[in-house]
């Protein structure tokens, strides 16, 4: 009888032999290569924590001792342990979560899923139980790559404080986060791993530490002046408690026995303690330890004997951009690309390999990021930060304060903006477009096609006094749509075929197909439509407002929030214009979406081209029933519009 059917909860684990346990990690790994491959999902991480979670689990009482993920993606080998064998439906609806998730288990803390934040959350969770005398544990485990952002090191100022308060940091130190970890942490880890002498080690952390707040100048004075030699070059405690940290390790992250006893030690100190484990991505599986790029980090469907995928995928929205920004490195030597510890995940390791000396990878740290892009353009060159939509939101106070405001020529690009889906509610891409709005001077473009990918790429490029950003989807890029003619800046993808049509239908990023297939079916219903993608949705277009003058009613589709987004911001600048046309926006409501398919989502919450269709329907309907269509619009109409209205009645043809 296979023992990983035997664990219903982590006390389970309490009877096994070191024997068995040794065997149940290795049936651990087997269940989730064979799992994984048929859904997809995180791989490599997983396996490199079997045997760390065996070990957490059986030396602290969850659920009432916290154990804590950051990120979560390694998260599998604790659902296995707490209960939760289905992995059928991982990341799909009605499935498991891909992360840690309230709604599964009471052992489930921390579901943001966004790095370097699991620190704070202990910080947070002990002060509690202090507080409330509750004697529980307070364990975080962070990776390596996470402890590259600066919130960690915020969170660790403020642990390192309180030497009596119990909380045990787990660093699991893999050597990467997607790809290898880089910068100068990355390094001071390495340096623990390794016995080539003191002073190596105090040069290369004295740059970074020196520029630690707070905590750093006290570091490296430790170090400086300690000089106690090889012991404590390879297990430097004098460093860590000198910091109020106690200090265990390196430990063996696959010897379940080592882990059990350096955590029952940290468990026992009555204060803050650093676990260092060393630890394999991708262990035990042959194809991720052979994938040297990110060591099967995430992966879609899969062979479980050959790692090779099972389908492939016409070309993505992300090698697209890619692909142009490596044509762009080769035409303007000014052009350097930015990434936080993402290189393959948003399409520029292609660009690395070709302009090694122009790609910065910043680590997890999104912040430090755009605000080192603002001082790459100051000094004369053209940053190109790419970075998941999702991820934006933790720099939004630099692209104000620091880009924008300085009027920096900075490049972010957005990939997985938007319904991303199975990666649940925190990947969502679904916030770009309202926050960016309220930024002076930035400019936000949503190509609905890989030829505007390219196009708005190079249209943002040039752009030197102000912010840009380019955004686009999740997975395949569709067929091109092309354009029938141009009005202002605004490309119109169908024309309503009469002098005075129903509806315009303003059709935002990859939602293009759909919309044109909205505008079939209210043709159908007689229902005349022009269909256009206003290409740079910020600012909004000059030609807008009299445009929509022309028409009964304005509709907006959009893959994000309707809350200060594109909808909002299009009926506002038609308020400004006196246009008094009715505007009905559809987008994605304010709620945190659960994990499933994209297409279900959009199912969800009514973004579908049948939806939208019936219910502009309606509207138009309502309108019917009152004044006639001339009617409405003179009466409706001011001077001032009446000759905008005019000036936009010829559409110019479609520019090359």
């Amino acid at each position: 009888m296979p023992l990983l059917t035997r664990i219903r909860g982590p006390r389970d684990l309490d009877r096994l032999t070191a024997e068995e346990l040794s065997r149940l990690a290795e049936e651990i790994r087997t269940f989730l290569v064979d799992a994984v491959s048929k859904t997809g999902g995180h791989l490599g991480p997983n396996l490199g924590v079997v045997e760390l979670t065996i070990a957490l689990h059986r030396v602290f009482e969850s659920p009432r001792d916290k154990v804590l993920w950051d990120t979560g993606h390694q998260s599998y080998v604790h659902k296995l342990l707490t209960g939760r064998k289905d992995f059928s439906r991982l990341k799909m609806k009605g499935g498991l979560s891909g992360y840690p998730s309230q709604a599964e288990s009471e052992h489930d803390v921390i579901e943001n899923s966004h790095a370097s934040t699991v620190l704070g959350w202990a910080d947070g969770l002990a002060k509690a139980n202090q507080l409330r005398r509750t004697g529980d544990h307070v364990v975080a485990v962070i990776g390596d790559g996470a402890l590259t952002g600066g919130m960690a090191w915020e969170a660790l100022n403020n642990i390192a404080d309180a030497r009596d308060r119990p909380l045990v940091i787990v660093v699991n130190d893999n050597e990467r986060s997607y790809a290898p970890t880089i910068g100068g942490l990355a390094n001071h880890l390495a340096t623990l791993r390794t016995t080539d002498g003191y002073e190596r080690f105090l040069a290369r952390t004295k740059d970074l530490l020196e520029r630690t707040p707070v905590v750093g100048r006290p570091l490296y004075d430790t170090l400086h002046g300690a000089k106690k030699g090889l012991k404590d070059f390879i297990a430097p405690q004098g460093m860590f408690e000198d910091l109020g940290l106690k200090y265990v390790g390196p430990i063996d992250g696959h010897d379940i026995e080592a882990l059990e006893s350096a955590l029952t030690r940290a468990k026992r100190f009555g204060g803050p303690v650093i676990v260092h484990c060393l630890t394999e991505k991708g262990r035990g599986y042959q194809p991720a330890l052979a994938d040297e790029a990110d060591r099967f980090h995430a992966v879609g469907k899969i062979h479980p004997d050959t790692g090779l995928p099972i389908a492939s995928s016409g070309a993505d929205w992300t090698s697209v951009f890619g692909e142009e920004m490596v044509k762009l490195g080769e035409e303007r030597e000014d052009v350097v690309a930015i990434t936080a510890a993402m290189l393959q995940p948003v399409g520029l390791d292609r660009f690395a390999k070709r302009f090694p000396d122009r790609v910065y990878d910043v680590g997890i740290a999104e912040q430090h990021g755009a605000v080192s892009a603002a001082g790459l353009a100051h000094g004369g060159v053209h940053p190109v930060f790419a970075v998941y939509a999702t991820f934006l939101n933790r720099a939004f106070d630099q692209v104000l304060m620091d880009v924008a405001l300085h009027k920096c020529g900075v490049t972010f690009v957005l990939d997985r903006a938007g319904v991303t889906g199975t990666d649940g509610a925190s990947h969502n891409g679904m916030w770009d477009m309202s926050i960016l709005q309220v930024v002076p001077g930035l400019r936000l473009a949503a190509p609905r096609d890989a030829d505007q990918v390219r196009a708005q790429l190079r249209e943002a490029v040039e752009v030197t006094d102000a912010p840009t950003v380019v955004r686009f989807s999740k997975g395949a890029v569709g067929p091109a749509v092309p354009a029938v003619g141009r009005v202002g800046g605004m490309d119109v993808l169908r024309e309503p075929g009469t002098d005075t049509p129903d509806v315009l239908l303003v059709s935002v990023g990859a939602f293009a197909p759909m919309c044109l297939e909205i505008a079939g079916l209210l043709d159908r219903q007689g229902i005349s439509t022009t269909v256009v993608d206003p290409r740079w949705v910020k600012p909004v277009d000059e030609a807008m407002a009299p445009l929509a003058g022309k028409h009964r009613v304005v509709v907006t589709v959009e893959d994000n929030s309707r809350v200060g987004g594109v909808g909002s911001t299009i009926a506002q600048a038609l308020r400004d214009a006196d246009v008094d046309v009715p505007l009905r926006d559809f987008g994605i409501p304010p709620r945190f979406l659960d994990h499933a398919s994209r297409a279900e989502v959009m199912a969800e919450i009514g973004l579908t081209a049948p939806d939208i269709a019936r219910q502009v329907t309606g509207l138009v309907a309502k309108l019917d029933g009152g004044l006639p269509h001339s009617r409405l619009r003179s009466n409706g109409a001011h001077d001032g519009v009446r000759a905008a209205r005019a000036a936009a009645d010829s559409v110019e043809p479609a520019r090359d």
